[in-house]
C-alpha cells in the first residue's frame, strides 16, 4: 500500500528508512515524545507517516507494524519512548481492471446487483490476487459501480471469504452503497449462512458473543481475545445432526473477518474443510470451508421495498449433505 503524502517521508519526525531485498521499505519511527503519550497507535502512526488511519490499520492487520519488535495493535496506547517499525511494500497499480468473467446474477437494476459468488473466487484484488476477482468481473459487466471503497473495491458493500460461496449484494452508486452499509451497520439487513461443522452441536439454538482480533501467533488468522478486539455476535440454529457432523444455519449480527469460522471453532465445532481453523482431513472432498451465504434480506436503497434473495447450495456442499443424509460417512 502506498501512503499519501509521499513527499513528506523525508521529514525527520518520521524516522529512518531502509530498503529490503524485495523492494519494500522499512520505516523506523523516532521515539514517541511526552506529548504523544496516550495516543492510539493508529492515530500516532497516521500523524507520523502522513497517511490515513485506515491505511495504518490495514498494515497492522497485515502484520507489517511492530512496536519494540512485537506485533502492534491499532488501539494500544502509545507510551513515551515507543519506537515503531513499519514495513511498506513496493507500490503497485491498485486500480482493478475489467475482465470478462461469467457472473451468476440473481438480480440487477440501476442501483444494485445481487450475485451468487462461487467458491474459490476472491472478492477484490489484493496481494497475491491481482485479477480474476469478483470486482474485475463486475467492472466488465456494469458500466458504473459505487466509488466509496476506492479503485480497488468499487461497489463492494460487504465481503465473503474466497472459499465461501453464496449471495452478495454490490452497489452501483454511492447513494445505494451508503444505504446498504447503514442497513448492515444497524442490523436491519439480515444475512444467513449454511454451514457444516464437526461434532454434535447439542443445543438447538445458540448465541455467540466475543471480541475478535488478529491472532498474535498468526496474523493471517483471527482469534477470540479477552479484550482489545472488535465486538462480534453470531446466532445459530441446528438444522440436522449426524453424530460426528452437524448442519447449522448462522445469522450474522456483526460482520467481522472470518466471524462464523472463528465463532464455531471457539465453541468446539469448526467448519468442515476449513483450511485455517480446522485443517484436519475428513471423509469429504471440498475445497475450502463448508460455508455458504444462503440468504440476504435488505431494503432497496431507492424504493424502500424489502427484498430477499437466496442462493442455491453449491454442488460440493450438496454432495456432502446427500452423503450425510444417506449415512455415507465415517
Amino acid at each position: 500500500m502506498e501512503y499519501a503524502g509521499e513527499r513528506n517521508r523525508e521529514n525527520p519526525a518520521t524516522g529512518t528508512q531502509g530498503q529490503t531485498g524485495d523492494g519494500s521499505r522499512l520505516i523506523v519511527t523516532e521515539p514517541a515524545g511526552p506529548e504523544e503519550k496516550g495516543l492510539r497507535t493508529d492515530v500516532f502512526l497516521a500523524a507520523r507517516l502522513d497517511c490515513t488511519r485506515s491505511a495504518v490499520q490495514h498494515d497492522i492487520q497485515e502484520g507489517r507494524v511492530t512496536r519494540q519488535g512485537k506485533p502492534a495493535k491499532a488501539n494500544t496506547k502509545v507510551k513515551e519512548g515507543d519506537v515503531f517499525q513499519v514495513l511498506v511494500p513496493p507500490p503497485v497499480d491498485l486500480a482493478a481492471k475489467p475482465e470478462n468473467i461469467p457472473l451468476d446474477i440473481l438480480y440487477e437494476d440501476e442501483d444494485v446487483i445481487v450475485v451468487n459468488k462461487p467458491r474459490g473466487m476472491v472478492v477484490h484484488p489484493a496481494a497475491g490476487n491481482p485479477d480474476g476477482t469478483l470486482v474485475n468481473a463486475l467492472l466488465y459487466h456494469c458500466r458504473d459501480l459505487s466509488g466509496i471503497n476506492g479503485v480497488i473495491r468499487p461497489g463492494i458493500v460487504h465481503r465473503l471469504d474466497k472459499d465461501t460461496s453464496g449471495v452478495m449484494i454490490c452497489a452501483k452508486n454511492d447513494l445505494a452503497h451508503q444505504s446498504l452499509a447503514e442497513q448492515i451497520q444497524k442490523k436491519e439487513a439480515k444475512r444467513t449462512y449454511l454451514a457444516i461443522v464437526r461434532g454434535n452441536v447439542k443445543e438447538d439454538h445458540g448465541h455467540i458473543e466475543t471480541q475478535l482480533d488478529r491472532d498474535p501467533r498468526d496474523r493471517k488468522k483471527m482469534a477470540v481475545v479477552p479484550s482489545g478486539g472488535r465486538w462480534a455476535a453470531t446466532d445459530y440454529e441446528v438444522l440436522e445432526r449426524y453424530g460426528k457432523f452437524t448442519v447449522v444455519r448462522c445469522r450474522l449480527l456483526t460482520g467481522r473477518t472470518h466471524q462464523i469460522r472463528v465463532h464455531m471453532t471457539y465453541i468446539g465445532h469448526p467448519l468442515v474443510g476449513d483450511p485455517k481453523y480446522a485443517p484436519q482431513k475428513t471423509c469429504f472432498s471440498i475445497s475450502g470451508q463448508a460455508l455458504h451465504s444462503e440468504q440476504l434480506t435488505f431494503r432497496h436503497p431507492r424504493t424502500g421495498e424489502w427484498m430477499t434473495f437466496t442462493a442455491p447450495v453449491p454442488a460440493d456442499m450438496q454432495t456432502i449433505l446427500t452423503r450425510l443424509r444417506n449415512g455415507q460417512f465415517h
